[in-house]
């Protein structure tokens, strides 16, 4: 399955849990407003009656513009990762003023609208005025309706159905096998892919979606995972040598609840690790501490797919060993190799005890850890690309080292 497809899924979804469905309504017809409108008036309607749907308030105004207020899920201090999606309604064809303001931190997503749910663009820059006011950055949006309801969301809108039907597409395949790793802290279910040799000893894992808004490290890991169980020969190798356990949404109530940056508990889950004290965080500690007390097993890599201002890879300094011996070092250049015309950053660095996951696993088993990060608005074509070309050098640099 591509990453596109991947994307149209997530979409679909979204469409499938609205509670309105597009139909042709007459100009002299008033809107029938959605029952779980969050504000209603001069034939407009706000809702967000859909999976990472979230807003604070909003209110129309009787001239009919909207304003919008976005606030983090939790009492500050918080990440500023202000996300915001939800589904503009209207009576006819027009052109809808909005403008969001943030009770914290200010405007960072650029926005992108979706008038069936399936594609996703980004709203034109004439269409969008960045301000600010008392330090702080809103946005001052202009987007046009044909009629139907057009969600307008800080990203694509991935939600956990999207990992089901991707997994569902990848199930077929005889490297891979689903399972049930756990439940999150409102028991929606955290599912895992084994892929490759169950048999081998060296152990490789992939974790994302810790941080809900970050979809561009969701959008990296999709294609990765694919190169992984692809029937290229380097894979068919790789995977007869390693085995790779995926867990691509390890914080799904926060995903669903549209929340900045914690799980339900109020938790960075990507602060827990060690601690463990959130249940998402608890089922990452015991895959790792079984993989440790099986003598027949031993874990080689850690990669943590997340999203941020900029393409970075944030990794263990070389001068710290590690096993396999200088692995990231040897992997990023490969990488670079093969992507001449782009530039890899990496940012190394390391504070002992510190509980995250690249840490975490260093200071525990001596592996490398790396937190693989997607800019916020890189392009789309690209990424897959990332996720593809990291993946072909992640096996090439793995194949390569002595095996345990």
């Amino acid at each position: 399955m591509t990453l596109r497809t991947a994307v149209i899924l997530a979409s679909t979804f979204a469409v499938a849990g609205c509670s309105t469905t597009a139909v042709d309504v007459p100009a002299r017809l008033l809107l029938d407003v959605p029952e779980d409108a969050r504000c209603s008036g001069q034939n407009l309607a706000i809702d967000t009656a859909f999976p990472a749907g979230a807003i604070a308030n909003c209110t129309i105004s009787d001239d009919g513009q909207i304003a919008i207020t976005i606030s983090p899920e939790d009492e500050p201090p918080i990440n500023c990762s202000p996300w915001y999606a939800f589904r503009v309604h209207s009576a006819q064809a027009t052109q809808v003023a909005i403008r969001l303001s943030y009770t914290e931190c200010g405007h960072r997503y650029w926005p992108k609208t979706s008038t069936d749910g399936v594609n996703w663009e980004y709203l034109d820059p004439s269409n969008v005025d960045l301000r600010e006011f008392a330090g702080r950055a809103f946005a001052e949006l202009t987007v046009t309706t044909n009629g139907a309801p057009l969600f307008v969301s800080a990203q694509e809108i991935v939600v956990p159905s999207t990992y089901d039907a991707w997994m569902d597409g990848l199930e077929g395949e005889s490297s891979v096998e689903r399972y049930l790793l756990g439940q999150s802290a409102e028991g929606r279910p955290i599912e895992a892919l084994s892929i490759g040799n169950s048999e081998a000893r060296e152990q490789v894992v992939l974790v994302g979606r810790q941080h809900p808004p970050e979809v561009t490290g969701a959008l990296a890991m999709f294609p990765f995972v694919e190169t992984v169980m692809s029937d290229d020969a380097l894979a068919v190798r790789f995977r007869a040598r390693f085995h790779v356990t995926a867990v691509p949404l390890l914080n799904p109530d926060g995903v669903v609840r549209g929340h900045w940056r914690h799980n339900t508990g109020g938790v960075d889950l990507n602060r827990d690790w060690g601690p463990f004290t959130q249940p998402e965080t608890r089922l990452m500690g015991d895959l790792l501490s079984a993989m440790d007390a099986d003598p027949e097993q031993e874990l080689r890599l850690m990669l943590d797919f997340h999203s941020t201002n900029r393409d970075v890879f944030y990794t263990i300094p070389d001068e710290l060993p590690t096993d396999p011996e200088l692995f990231t070092r040897d992997w990023l250049a490969r990488y670079q190799e093969r992507m001449t015309d782009y530039d890899v950053n990496r940012d190394a660095r390391h504070a002992e005890g510190r509980p995250i996951s690249k840490a975490y696993v260093y200071d525990t088993y001596g592996v490398p850890g790396v937190t693989f990060e997607i800019g916020d608005e890189t392009d789309r074509e690209l990424i897959q690309r990332i996720g593809r070309e990291a993946a072909i050098a992640m096996m090439e640099t793995l194949l390569a080292t002595p095996a345990e």
